[in-house]
């Protein structure tokens, strides 16, 4: 299908047209088709684009002026902190003593970079209280499967091998169930109380012998702290269970509260969240996991250990780990951006940055309540969930306030969670937006919610500002075009 004011690659193409210049053969010719099956030797040219290199450059520069990222505008999503990244992460990430060196080389050779890892690790220990942190896990749901994997051995090597259940609250992300399935547990729900927190009483009527462990963000995805935690801690311990802690909301509590001080056992972190690491499309995720002494013999191997002469090495001879659960040790680029992050804010810093996404998400929370449902009217941490459900009685859903935010230039935030509010809007500011684009975002929501009262069609049928207007999403869900041919 033609687009006349952004036409496709192919259709810039003219026959003929050519955007390279290649030098004179300078070798003999060599017949390809005479070593190769004639099977494997395709008989039509491959349809590609003839363009200009002018024509390819003016494209792929407009396609990125399409792109829309944090470093472009507000980025309301409450899935974790998608924040700002500060430059200076990929400056030093980019420095040639770091983005130089080889996963191969000998550890004697690269102490500096062997001293970042393990000052990161000290550093991830005093921030969450725990006993030791591995940096070996890829990212946030590999570091909770790594750590589940750890309370398995530990039950295991105490002969609790009937320890096979994990509770997991109704409001927890969607990794911590699938998760647990996948290191060999079986999911058991929690039911949060009506004030959108973990039912300690229907906790307790649920572990027992056969619990492994308990799965709990804090604060949780509603934006709320688990204020019983201690009591939910001493509840599973004593039933012989452990307590994990994932820790993609960390960011609303650096400085306040550890997982370690709450009783967690287990802790996975998303460097490439909290601690600016680029995050989606832009970058490799990073998921450490810290753990208490009694679970330190299980951390992947190898662990990264400092000897009497100050040397770093890799120690190998770990008889109780779980093994490697990646290749070398993790994604360092992220380490060193995470790293930075650290060493520059301090921990009076790392502090205020709580500070401020929690009062920005209250700011925020408190003006949008006027137009929105707020089921649970607690102060919150660093998000917040509002419901639809008045908007929803128009006959404008969700899903259309969150398409007519495109129209004003704004990402939507994530909706419809957590599954437990009706037509959820999970609203994150983070603590880097200025007032001013916060306020910006609440006149425009606001805005929203009137038109949904005078004007729904506007909203029903937005975006109508955007490339691409509204789609028609089960087609597109279930007869995806994703490949370009000539009509």
């Amino acid at each position: 299908m033609a687009n006349k004011d952004f036409p496709f690659i192919f259709e810039r193409s003219k026959e003929g047209r050519k955007s390279y210049s290649l030098p004179a053969l300078d070798v003999p010719e060599f017949d390809l088709e005479a070593e190769i099956e004639d099977a494997y030797v395709r008989k039509t040219a491959p349809e590609l684009p003839e363009v200009s290199e002018l024509e390819i450059m003016r494209h792929y520069t407009g396609l990125s002026n399409r792109n829309y990222g944090v470093d472009s505008g507000f980025y309301p999503l409450g899935s974790c902190t998608m924040k700002y990244n500060p430059k200076i992460n990929e400056d030093v990430a980019r420095l040639p003593g770091f983005s130089n060196i080889h996963p191969l080389q000998d550890e004697k050779t690269v102490q500096g970079a062997l001293e970042v890892l393990y000052d990161l690790q000290n550093s991830l220990n005093e921030i969450t209280g725990m006993h030791a942190t591995s940096l070996q896990p890829a990212a946030g749901a590999h570091g909770e499967w790594s750590a589940l994997m750890m309370i398995r051995a530990f039950h295991e090597a105490n002969g609790d091998t009937h320890r096979t259940k994990v509770l997991v609250p109704d409001s927890a992300h969607g990794t911590n169930p699938a998760s647990a399935t996948v290191a060999g547990f079986e999911s058991v729900t929690v039911k949060s109380n009506e004030k959108g927190l973990v039912d300690l009483e229907d906790l307790k009527s649920k572990v027992g012998d056969d619990t492994a462990a308990l799965m709990l963000t804090n604060p949780n995805t509603l934006g709320l702290f688990e204020t019983e935690i201690l009591e939910m801690a001493k509840v599973v311990h004593a039933a012989g269970g452990k307590l994990y802690y994932d820790g993609a909301n960390l960011n609303a509590i650096m400085g306040y509260a550890r997982p370690g001080d709450m009783g967690f056992d287990a802790v996975h972190l998303n460097l490439h969240k909290t601690f600016t690491g680029p995050h989606g499309g832009g970058g490799p995720g990073s998921g450490p996991i810290g753990v208490s002494k009694e679970l330190e013999p299980f951390l992947p191997k190898p662990v990264l250990v400092k000897g009497e002469d100050d040397l770093l090495t890799f120690d190998y001879d770990r008889e109780k780990s779980i093994g490697r659960v990646k290749p070398f040790y993790g994604n360092f680029g992220i380490y060193l951006r995470a790293y930075t992050y650290i060493r520059s804010m301090g921990g009076i810093g790392l502090k205020q940055a709580s500070e401020y996404a929690v009062l920005n998400a209250n700011y925020m929370m408190r003006k949008l309540e006027k137009e929105f449902t707020l089921p649970y009217t607690q102060h919150c941490k660093h998000e917040f969930v509002l419901s639809g459900s008045v908007q929803k009685k128009l006959g404008v859903r969700t899903l259309d306030m969150a398409k007519r935010l495109l129209d004003f230039n704004y990402h939507p935030p994530t909706i419809y969670f957590p599954l437990n509010v009706e037509e959820a809007m999970m609203i994150e500011p983070t603590e880097t937006e200025s007032k001013e684009t916060l306020d910006g975002f609440i006149d425009t929501m606001l805005q929203i919610a009137k038109e949904a009262r005078e004007n729904p069609e506007i909203v029903q049928e937005a975006p109508h500002n955007t490339v691409v207007k509204r789609m028609d999403e089960t087609t597109a869900a279930r007869k995806p075009i994703l490949r370009y041919t000539k009509e």
